[in-house]
């Protein structure tokens, strides 16, 4: 029978406690949301809404074709050079995802004969990024400098490191500065998935490699989404001008992709334009997160000191966690869930999101259901 193996499969994830199910949220959902990857709070924020709105009637509800082809209006020109500017890097491009800038960057920057040394936390993008890359791949211990320096000296040729600066599960920040430093003694590119350090991170939230001291360095490439704190929609490579035309001519998931939709360019330049008038978001989002922290740590919950603005709380099973985070929607909460294989630990948890448009009093009260609720 055609796809018999997929009922074992079901069968198999059902008794591990790990289905996942789409569960669609209304426009005017009740819930007090510490989900969402919204870490400033721009997704509904008048502005960016307008930018999203005027994009769509001045160039159409989507982009036509590929980047190359007629997929590129002067929108997209625009923000990518605003973007590049905030971020401090020489030149960016924008793809239809974070996903697919990721996939872009590292593909197109290991070529056959190069390697990849991939840090064991790393997102599932850049893991999809290094297999398809006809280099090889070396997975190195989690934020560890000395497991990438020895893993490139086991090398004679091109070869690139590649970290989330933030990352996703724990929100903990990589050792930037020492990652690149061990790649500069081996004449290693370092290419750094910065998803949760835009807008959070850095001189008004311009980004953990600016904060690092690495923006516009000639080895260092850096891949962001703006799906996260400017509220949009898609994701961009930044990096050296050399780097981004090779991108435009070699990078698969820019070729043949159709262009980012004008309205989601329009709508994350007007947030990039705010956090510029408002860096205060910033620093807002990470006084949250330690607000969260230490709140549920003092409430005898195990939280992960967060390092940007994701907060993590350990949950005692998949199972668990799946039904803490039920019982925290039927409270009026919605939280993250994330079970194996999402996790590279294999220990669920809670996922929550600092947001800087959140109250004192959502805080309390969002710890006060985690902790009514928890298993």
């Amino acid at each position: 029978m055609a796809f018999g193996w997929i009922d074992e499969q079901a069968e198999l994830r059902r008794r591990a406690g790990l289905e996942r199910t789409l569960r669609p949220r209304p426009a005017d959902s009740p819930l007090l949301d510490l989900a969402s990857n919204d870490y400033l709070g721009l997704a509904r924020h008048p502005e960016v809404v307008e930018g999203a709105t005027s994009a769509a009637r001045a160039w159409g509800g989507g982009a036509t074709g590929s980047r190359l082809v007629t997929g590129t209006t002067a929108l997209h020109a625009e923000l990518e050079r605003e973007l590049a500017d905030f971020c401090g890097f020489e030149a960016a491009l924008v793809f239809s995802s974070g996903y697919a800038a990721n996939l872009a960057a590292v593909t197109a920057l290991a070529p056959h004969g190069s390697l990849i040394v991939s840090d064991a936390g790393n997102h599932a993008s850049l893991i999809d990024g290094c297999r398809l890359a006809r280099g090889s791949t070396q997975v190195v211990a989690h934020a560890d400098p000395d497991a990438v320096r020895k893993a490139l000296r086991t090398h004679d040729g091109p070869a690139v490191a590649v970290s989330d600066t933030v990352f996703s599960v724990d929100g903990d920040a990589a050792p930037l500065t020492e990652f690149a430093t061990a790649c500069r003694e081996h004449g290693a590119g370092l290419v750094v998935d910065d998803a949760h350090g835009l807008g959070v991170l850095g001189d008004g939230g311009r980004g953990a490699p600016h904060a690092a001291g690495l923006a516009g360095a000639g080895d260092v490439v850096v891949t962001v989404t703006l799906s996260k704190s400017l509220g949009s929609q898609g994701g961009a490579v930044l990096g050296p001008a050399r780097v981004i035309e090779h991108l435009v001519n070699a990078a698969r998931t820019f070729i043949f992709d159709t262009g980012l939709a004008p309205a989601a360019a329009g709508a994350a330049l007007a947030a990039l334009r705010l956090l510029r008038r408002e860096p205060e978001r910033a620093a807002r989002a990470r006084a949250v997160a330690r607000e969260l922290h230490a709140r549920l740590t003092a409430a005898g919950l195990e939280a992960v000191r967060p390092d940007a603005a994701v907060v993590s709380v350990r949950a005692p099973s998949p199972e668990g966690a799946v039904r803490w985070a039920a019982d925290c929607r039927t409270a009026g909460l919605a939280v993250g869930c994330f079970r194996p294989p999402s996790v590279p630990d294999g220990i669920s948890r809670l996922r929550l999101t600092a947001r800087a448009d959140l109250s004192e009093a959502q805080v309390e009260r969002a710890v006060g259901v985690i902790g009514e609720t928890r298993p």
